[in-house]
């Protein structure tokens, strides 16, 4: 079965730095994103949470387009989100460790540390790392909220423990890496 791939790899008219286009996203936390049309009802960060779960389960995947590169990003985030939350963190004690997360160290595909930054191409310049750096601030913040909003929910009804089976993928690791 192959894995689940972006919708968002035919997307034209989007400036792409070091293979990750800077889509618009649904936000309101500041940065360098585009803003979203009022008519989107979702954007790469819900496609990204959406699909973690089922392709956390794969060792291997073929990128077929930029949509794709920002997917692996995000959802590597979301791992690594995952991985500082225990069955007894809060809901408040979450939103605190993971936007602590989202705003320190900001890893780019182009850094040393990126797990898989062979898959990526390189930045031409300084000023474009920098705005790619911003960018997946912004993206990782909008993440690291909507996750917060995702697990400590079931049913709709707002709970005081994460979802196990959210926590139940902290073990799994998209293509077996880890962003540190």
């Amino acid at each position: 079965m192959p894995a689940y791939h972006s919708s968002y790899n035919s997307v034209d008219s989007v400036r792409v730095i070091n293979g990750i286009p800077l889509l618009p996203l649904l936000t309101k936390t500041r940065g360098p994103a585009p803003y979203a049309d009022p008519t989107m009802t979702s954007d790469a960060i819900d496609e990204a949470l959406e699909l973690f779960r089922p392709n956390s389960f794969f060792k291997n995947f073929e990128i077929k387009g930029p949509g794709d590169r920002l997917m692996i990003y995000v959802i590597l985030f979301i791992s690594q989100c995952l991985n500082k939350l225990r069955a007894t963190t809060t809901q408040a004690e979450a939103t605190k460790q993971l936007y602590t997360l989202a705003v320190t160290n900001v890893v780019i595909p182009a850094d040393v540390k990126f797990p898989l930054t062979q898959l990526y191409p390189s930045v031409k310049d300084k000023m474009e790392g920098d705005m790619l750096r911003q960018y997946l601030q912004q993206v990782r913040q909008e993440t690291a909220q909507r996750l917060v909003a995702l697990m400590y929910t079931s049913n709709g009804q707002p709970t005081q423990t994460p979802s196990k089976w959210w926590l139940c993928f902290q073990k799994r690791h998209f293509m077996g890496k880890v962003m540190n």
